[in-house]
This record gives structure tokens, C-alpha cells and sequence, in this order.
């Protein structure tokens, strides 16, 4: 495990060191792809297997993983992303949460992944993107309405948002698999930040993992279904509904099979390391990002 010390405010990431990663399933192994110096989160793997998207200062940048170079995507206005970004699946567009400049809310947007201007998805916020459907037709987000944090739903050019859960606390994550058929999302609703499923249209909402020492948040289904890769916080170390920055955490990969559960991945991070799917489209390896604070 990487021995940075845990600053007393989570959320200082001055003085950051960002590493690039990924990791093979078939030789349980970590590569690292490039170490930055500046802040970057939540990288996607883009459907031809080519590249990594991840954001940075509020831009978001292809990484090249043949050459190993970064070059910025144009996104003109949008220039406050966070780390809520998922491509279609063609791999020609992205969707993108910005925080606008009216009130620095987060709002969904689509553009072209070779660049261009955004189109307005969601007027309500705040909204943060997670999943997009596989035939293209729906994005899935998280959306604070009435002071409830639940899952929502909405047609990928716009128009009237479908509620999917009503549960009390945060709902969060909502991920399509590769049919369609289901969501995967997080949820505190039974005590501790536990990993759900339910059916494309809200029903049939199943918990999936019973951890009783992990705060587990974000499940991302592999494109053969068979892992789920999952983000952990001991529960000592956060709150439920907390997704900190600059905390001791690990990577956790769920056979679904037999619904197994074993740490992978022990690294310095949470915030930004795993927080939209980033599996490779042959579903044996996985991008993420931990991180090092310099003194």
C-alpha cells in the first residue's frame, strides 16, 4: 500500500502526484501508464481500446495508451467537468458533467468525443452522469431533488427525467450492463455504503454486496458480466455517504457467478480513483488512478 500520509483535510489535493494505472486480471498485476503532476480522476477506456478519457482542471483529455501522450478534447464552454464522464457506445460521444456558471451546479452535456459544442441534457441540478444505455438511447445519473439523492433516468437528447429509486440517503452510480437488462448503483439505505442492482426501469431493487467493515461504492460491470470492480472505504475511516479524497482504500472485484468478493488493489486514494466505468472492452483489464502527496 502506498505509506502517503492522510492529510487532516481530506479534500487538500494541493501538492498532488496523479499515477495512471491499470490492471490485468490475467496476471493479477499493476502497470503504470504515466505520472502527472496535477490532479486527474476517473478515467474511461474508449470502446476501440485505444485510449483512456480522465479529467483534469475541468477539461477533459484523450490519453494515447500506444504513444502514451494526452491531448485535450474540445468541449468550448465546458470548462468545469468533474469526474462524472461516460462515453456512448459507438465511442463517438461523450456525456459530461459540468458545473455551470450560473450557480456551479452539475449539469449533464453530450458532445462529440473528437470535440465540439455541448448540448444541454439535464436543466435540473445538481446531476451527475454515471451510465449510458447500450442501444444508446438513455443516460443514468445521480440527482439531488427535494434534498434526496436518488437515480435518475433520461432520453440522451433531452426531455422529462424517470425516477428509479426513492430509497432515504444517497443513491448513487447507476451503470448499465452490457444488455441493457440491468443497473448496478450504490446505496446507504441498509446501514453502510453497500453495491445494488436493479432493472432498467427501477424495479427489482437487489442488494449485491453485505459487506460489514466496507463502504463500497461505485460497481462496475465488466462488458462480459462476469466482474464487477468495486471502490472500498473501511468504514472507520468515512462516513456512509462519504466518497473522499486522500484516504487508504481498495479496489474489490466481485465474481458474479458466485458473488464473491476479494481485494485486489490496495492503493492511496477514493475520489477520482474508479468513479465511472473504465474496463477495457475484452474485460481483462481495468484503468484507475491513485495518488501521492508530496510533502
Amino acid at each position: 500500500m502506498n505509506k502517503t500520509i492522510e492529510p487532516e483535510n481530506p479534500w487538500n489535493r494541493e501538492n498532488t502526484v496523479s499515477i495512471l494505472e491499470i490492471y490485468d486480471l490475467d496476471s493479477a498485476s499493476r502497470e503504470v501508464l504515466a505520472e502527472i503532476d496535477d490532479v486527474i480522476e476517473a478515467p474511461n477506456w474508449t470502446p476501440d481500446g485505444r485510449q483512456l478519457v480522465y479529467n483534469r482542471q475541468g477539461r477533459l483529455f484523450l490519453f494515447d495508451l500506444a504513444t502514451r501522450e494526452s491531448c485535450e478534447i474540445d468541449t468550448d464552454f465546458v470548462d468545469n467537468c468533474n469526474n462524472d464522464h461516460v462515453l456512448s457506445p459507438d465511442g463517438s460521444m461523450i456525456a459530461i458533467s459540468h458545473g455551470t456558471k450560473e450557480d456551479g451546479k452539475s449539469r449533464i452535456y453530450t458532445v462529440s468525443l473528437s470535440g465540439g459544442v455541448p448540448r444541454l441534457i439535464t436543466p435540473l441540478a445538481p446531476s451527475y452522469l454515471h451510465g449510458w444505455s447500450p442501444d444508446g438511447t438513455t443516460l443514468a445519473y445521480c440527482a439531488e431533488r427535494n434534498g434526496e439523492y436518488d437515480i435518475y433516468t433520461i432520453p440522451v437528447e433531452g426531455g422529462v427525467e424517470t425516477q428509479l429509486t426513492d430509497a432515504p440517503g444517497l443513491n448513487d452510480g447507476p451503470e448499465y450492463d452490457a444488455s441493457g437488462e440491468f443497473i448496478w448503483f450504490n446505496s446507504v439505505r441498509t446501514g453502510l455504503m453497500q453495491a445494488w442492482r436493479m432493472k432498467a426501469d427501477g424495479s427489482g431493487q437487489t442488494q449485491m454486496t453485505f459487506d460489514t467493515e466496507w463502504n463500497t461504492w461505485f460497481p462496475h460491470i465488466s462488458p462480459d458480466g462476469q466482474q464487477v470492480v468495486m471502490l472500498s472505504y473501511h468504514k472507520n475511516d468515512v462516513k456512509p455517504g462519504e466518497h473522499v479524497p486522500n484516504k487508504h482504500v481498495e479496489l474489490r472485484l466481485m465474481d458474479t457467478a458466485s458473488g464473491d468478493v476479494t481485494t485486489i488493489v490496495k492503493l492511496f486514494g477514493g475520489q477520482g480513483t474508479i468513479n465511472v466505468n473504465s474496463w477495457a472492452p475484452d474485460s481483462r483489464k481495468f484503468a484507475f488512478v491513485s495518488y501521492r502527496k508530496l510533502s
